[in-house]
């Protein structure tokens, strides 16, 4: 299994390097119900490994999660977040999401989700969403 990509944060704390997928279709957002920690419903996401960038790290992470593939993609933030602590323990991200366009059939990973499945807004403000995912749609302006 491959590592994270570990840096230096502005604050001099370890930091690892993440990838988050925002992607919609028809006013419904992609969103799966993680099996490991962080809890809550989130948008495709995961550690950037040591032998990646960003777009190849994105590139992975949807496929795996969901099964789907990534036809365009476009950054729409990129940020150091020192609040967000992982599974791994970190507590600082220095996070790329982006907006995408995908395309196949849906293929749940029993492995890394509980469930997948689209939501509009107003489903999703029923849902218990990962803090980092509510930062993003938020900011996003979709919650």
């Amino acid at each position: 299994m491959s590592k994270p990509k570990i840096s230096r944060s502005s604050k001099g704390k370890i930091m690892h390097y993440s990838v988050g997928a925002i992607i919609e279709i028809d006013g419904k957002y992609l969103l799966i119900d993680r099996v490991n920690p962080p809890p809550g419903f989130a948008g495709l996401a995961g550690h950037i490994d040591e032998d990646e960038n960003e777009i190849t790290a994105l590139l992975r992470e949807v496929q795996e999660e969901s099964g789907l593939r990534v036809v365009r993609h476009r950054l729409l933030f990129e940020e150091e977040l020192d609040w967000n602590r992982c599974s791994k323990g970190v507590g600082i991200h220095y996070w790329y999401v982006f907006e995408c366009d995908v395309e196949g059939g849906i293929s749940q990973n029993a492995r890394e989700t509980k469930s997948i499945g689209w939501y509009s807004p107003d489903e999703m403000r029923g849902l218990t969403v990962a803090p980092v995912w509510q930062y993003w749609f938020d900011k996003r302006g979709v919650l």
